[in-house]
């Protein structure tokens, strides 16, 4: 699996430590939207496109829709995403 292409989107929204949303492309055949840029207390890092859903008790969290399955691939993402985001203006 290669990332053939990044695009990033900032963002930033006073309160949020959302800073923008990526969009990859994987292998020219696959895209995944909706990641998010997130800044943490130490570096940024990404979260992966999420639903909400409530249980039957009422308790709300949130679901990946997709996700990788290793640290590896992750840290592909994280890496190929945060270099795009630093490039950006």
């Amino acid at each position: 699996m290669k990332i053939t292409q990044v695009e990033v989107t900032k963002k930033s929204k006073e309160g949020s430590r959302i800073r923008g949303f990526a969009r990859v492309y994987i292998d020219d055949c696959f895209v995944v939207n909706d990641i998010r840029i997130i800044e943490g207390d130490e570096k940024l890092f990404i979260a992966m496109p999420s639903r909400k859903v409530e249980s039957e008790d009422g308790e709300v969290k949130y679901k990946d829709i997709c996700h990788p399955l290793n640290q590896e691939t992750r840290d592909m993402f994280e890496d190929a995403i945060i270099a795009k985001y630093n490039e950006a203006e």
